[in-house]
């Protein structure tokens, strides 16, 4: 991805949206230094005063994964180990981040908070369906008291009602004062929770805004197109493909997909208007730059 910027803040979700390929979370492994070893990353993450993407990986490992960032990971079930049981590895999780700690209490506080029955705890994971094993993962990533989630496409292969719950779940985690980030291609499950939205194309951020005037209002046609695409909006898809991240074009590249509907301009970076953003598009009349 390039040229992302991003804030979260307590309290509030934020979704990560877009067509999968686009660069989503590629940004979830810089932030958590877990890119390859041959990946460039410039820029700044910053955390409580901590550049994320200049820490060593021993004050990543010590100080940051788990203890301030916390990790719900797309399929779950795939990062338990498969040969020991569920509640055995988060009470691992939990001497490991909290030393001192009860293991076993935090252990049935954390499966109270995620909605994971405590007979699930003496299963291993493949005895897991979808659903309870994200509640799993979503345990393990609170086993440390991180004040900022990422969630990393969550409900990727869940049926629709595990879909909500997953996602409701994080709502619910933001409301108790976490940060949350919501990478996911799924819009019907961001529009469901989040407060605020970031819409990426191409590696690119296209818009940024409050979820409800962002969702009710898509200034850019890349975000209109995937509204678009929704059942309950015409269920049209955006025809066409995004361009090879290897060989972007200038601007946000949506005009070679719909010349019809968008011209770029040559700078592709966001503009901000008030509390919204827009790269390459015109903004309602009467909005004024920030």
């Amino acid at each position: 991805m390039s040229g992302a910027s991003l804030t979260l803040r307590p309290g509030r979700l934020l979704a990560l949206v877009g067509e999968s390929g686009c660069g989503k979370s590629v940004l979830a492994g810089a932030i958590m230094g877990l890119l390859p070893a041959n990946a460039e990353v410039a820029g700044r993450v910053l955390l409580d005063g901590l550049d994320l993407l200049d820490a060593s990986e021993r004050v990543l490992r010590d100080r940051v994964r788990g203890r301030r960032v916390g990790l719900v990971p797309q399929s779950a079930a795939t990062h338990l180990t498969p040969v020991r049981r569920v509640g055995a590895q988060l009470a691992e999780a939990v001497r490991r981040l909290r030393p001192g700690a009860d293991p076993g209490a935090v252990v049935a506080e954390l499966a109270d908070r995620v909605g994971l029955p405590t007979a699930m705890l003496d299963r291993y994971p493949h005895e897991l369906s979808g659903g309870t094993a994200q509640r799993v993962g979503m345990a393990a990533a609170l086993a440390g008291r991180p004040p900022v989630l990422l969630a990393d496409e969550p409900t990727a292969g869940l049926d629709r009602p595990l879909v909500d719950r997953t996602v409701d779940l994080l709502a619910a985690m933001a409301a108790d004062g976490h940060a949350v980030l919501l990478i996911t291609h799924d819009l019907r499950a961001a529009r469901r929770v989040a407060t605020d939205v970031a819409v990426m194309y191409a590696s690119r951020l296209v818009e940024v805004g409050p979820a409800d005037e962002l969702f009710a209002d898509p200034w850019h046609p890349y975000t209109r197109g995937l509204l678009g695409a929704l059942p309950d909006r015409g269920f049209a898809p955006i025809p066409g493909h995004p361009p090879e991240l290897s060989a972007l074009p200038t601007g946000c590249g949506f005009d070679r997909r719909r010349p019809d509907l968008h011209t770029c301009t040559p700078d592709p970076r966001l503009t901000w208007h008030e509390a919204r953003a827009v790269a390459c598009a015109p903004v309602p009349a009467g909005m004024v730059p920030c």
